[in-house]
């Protein structure tokens, strides 16, 4: 008799009916995808997103987007995509501990980010003046995924990458919430380590509440982040931070806007980048037939499709685009 067995999907479906919380969502009971597909024999539909999405384009292009520091000399600094695995990895922590859908999880966890600017949070600030509104990344991952690279995506994990980010309403499922405090539990704890390697900030400039609370950076900080959301979702019944801790968190993204985000010493190589992407937009939507076919969307007009094509690009690809626009040859 073999000492393996085969789960199906329809094992997988019970085993998630049987298994996890009441407040879990259950990929047999999902709402669907935009183009309706036969189910794989095997993989529940959110554990087949999960694959689609790590073999996209976009989430390969990760590994070359800044996270916080803009073309870092060191192997070390963090990239959007070992950002992203860190995301990934405490989502679905919490996900297990809770008893929610670690498959859903790790799909949006894993997605958030695929429609992230170049050289990082400046790109959105680069890519505002373009839009009615704010150019946000959170529903530009979704235009990636849905439209630009279409890969047919069930409805949950769409909203869950939707509504990752804090600017707009919550996310449809526990889920979804899961993602947005992961998101927010790992830039800290990693942006964090990076200031400190790069001697941007030293450890006695950290807020005192946050050691107190917190304990030591990195390793002990996401620990008793992920257990204040384990705890207190249990307490509450809903997924939600313990508030001394929330409050915690918001005191240490304060400290890192004031000494790390938004320092002076940053601002001319943000200038930089926002004039960089901003020239490439500009020339884009002047020269239409430029742009690559993959972006050209037949509903879009010229300045979304110049959006589409400049937010896609990796740091280092924008600046050698640019280089080669702008800069004449023979000038160093």
């Amino acid at each position: 008799m073999s000492e393996m067995i085969r789960r199906t999907r329809e094992i997988r479906e019970q085993q998630e009916r049987d298994l996890l919380a009441p407040a879990a969502t259950r990929s047999a009971d999902s709402k669907g995808r935009r183009q309706p597909e036969e189910p794989d024999p095997y993989r529940t539909a959110f554990e087949r997103d999960r694959d689609r999405i790590l073999h996209t384009k976009a989430f390969r292009r990760l590994k070359h987007k800044t996270q916080v520091f803009i073309n870092p000399e060191g192997d070390h600094y963090v990239t959007r995509l070992t950002h992203t695995l860190q995301v990934t990895q405490v989502g679905r922590a919490m996900a297990s501990d809770l008893g929610l859908n670690e498959s859903l999880t790790e799909a949006i966890c894993l997605g958030h980010d695929v429609g992230h600017s170049p050289f990082g949070h400046t790109g959105e600030d680069a890519l505002s003046p373009y839009v009615e509104g704010e150019w946000l990344h959170s529903e530009q991952s979704v235009r990636v995924l849905d439209v630009l690279e279409p890969v047919n995506l069930s409805w949950e994990v769409l909203d869950g990458i939707r509504a990752h980010s804090w600017k707009i309403d919550p996310p449809s499922t526990p889920e979804g919430m899961l993602c947005r405090f992961a998101d927010r539990i790992a830039y800290l704890t990693h942006d964090v380590d990076d200031a400190l390697r790069a001697s941007v900030i030293r450890h006695t400039d950290l807020p005192s509440q946050a050691l107190a609370v917190l304990g030591e950076p990195d390793s002990d900080w996401i620990g008793t982040m992920i257990r204040a959301v384990v705890d207190e979702s249990v307490e509450q019944g809903q997924v939600v931070m313990a508030p001394e801790v929330l409050e915690t968190m918001q005191v240490l993204r304060d400290f890192m806007f004031e000494r790390v985000y938004l320092r002076p010493e940053s601002r001319p190589q943000q200038q930089r980048a926002i004039a960089v992407i901003r020239h490439l937009v500009d020339h884009f939507i002047e020269h239409p037939e430029e742009v690559p076919d993959s972006y050209r969307v037949d509903d879009a007009d010229d300045v979304e499709r110049a959006i589409d094509y400049v937010s896609g690009m990796t740091d280092r690809y924008a600046l050698r685009k640019h280089d080669r626009l702008f800069r004449p040859e023979g000038i160093d």
